[in-house]
């Protein structure tokens, strides 16, 4: 169906390009707010515009949605479409820290075909095929198998009182390359209390199944993909066996900031 090698180099360039206007690297950025507390970039532009000429013309037939482009209601008409965010961790990237990635995923029938994370910034190049497992460098991932939730890694700078029984570890900005460290058993659980979008966590979210993890919304249920709101309400990626546990934990919380938004 599609050039995998070829799709994998489309992405690894798009990191290089980003990562020549990330100034980590002491590149000077231009940066702006699309909204209060929504940070865009010119490597956002830059990335968005390159993903969308090649992967166009990669894979024709499929729609376009990415976190930079106007939505197009025509991607509903498809079973294809391309689900980008041309840097995942806009923050990071702008304040010269490592902790973002290009995600791009194909998703058919509102699943997950294929996912890719690149993190040049962190020498990280993720892939992963539905039924096919994930991989990072080249390395087979295995998610993590822990059992109990107290003492659960949790990428967070902080943990609240309430989940003080909680571990927190290094947190890179982009909930991708978060999702992703649960994959990579350097975390054994992440969830979002917030609304986001699918292009946010659509290439992690198979890369974290796939390795072995549990991954639906917060409330337990499914992902969904391509729907005619890309809006979504929380993510919960974990061990399986703690994932009843934090659902169980969260669900009140999650109920209460979900009625709000």
């Amino acid at each position: 169906m599609i050039d995998r090698a070829r799709l994998e180099s489309i992405v690894a360039e798009a990191g290089r390009i980003a990562l020549g206007r990330w100034p980590g690297h002491g590149h000077a950025l231009k940066s702006w707010e699309k909204q209060p507390g929504s940070p865009v970039c010119e490597a956002d532009l830059a990335v968005d515009a390159f993903l969308k000429r090649e992967l166009g013309a990669l894979l024709p037939s499929a729609g376009w949605l990415s976190e930079e482009t106007v939505d197009a209601p025509e991607r509903l008409d498809g079973g294809l479409i391309w689900l980008v965010d041309p840097v995942d961790g806009t923050r990071d990237f702008i304040r010269g820290r490592d902790g973002w990635a290009v995600s791009v995923a194909l998703v058919s029938a509102g699943r997950p075909l294929i996912g890719i994370l690149a993190a040049p910034a962190r020498g990280e190049f993720w892939h992963s095929e539905a039924g096919r497992g994930s991989w990072r460098n080249g390395q087979r991932l295995v998610a993590s198998n822990r059992t109990a939730l107290p003492g659960a890694r949790v990428p967070a700078d902080a943990v609240p009182q309430i989940d003080a029984d909680l571990v927190p570890v290094s947190r890179p900005n982009s909930i991708a390359l978060r999702m992703a460290m649960v994959a990579a058993d350097e975390a054994d659980l992440v969830a979002t209390l917030r609304w986001g979008y699918e292009w946010d966590i659509g290439a992690a979210a198979l890369i974290a199944r796939e390795a072995g993890a549990a991954v639906t919304d917060v409330f337990g249920q499914p992902l969904g993909y391509n729907k005619r709101d890309p809006r979504a309400f929380g993510v919960l990626v974990s061990s399986p066996a703690i994932h009843g546990a934090a659902i169980e934990r969260l669900a009140g919380r999650a109920r209460e900031i979900a009625a709000g938004g």
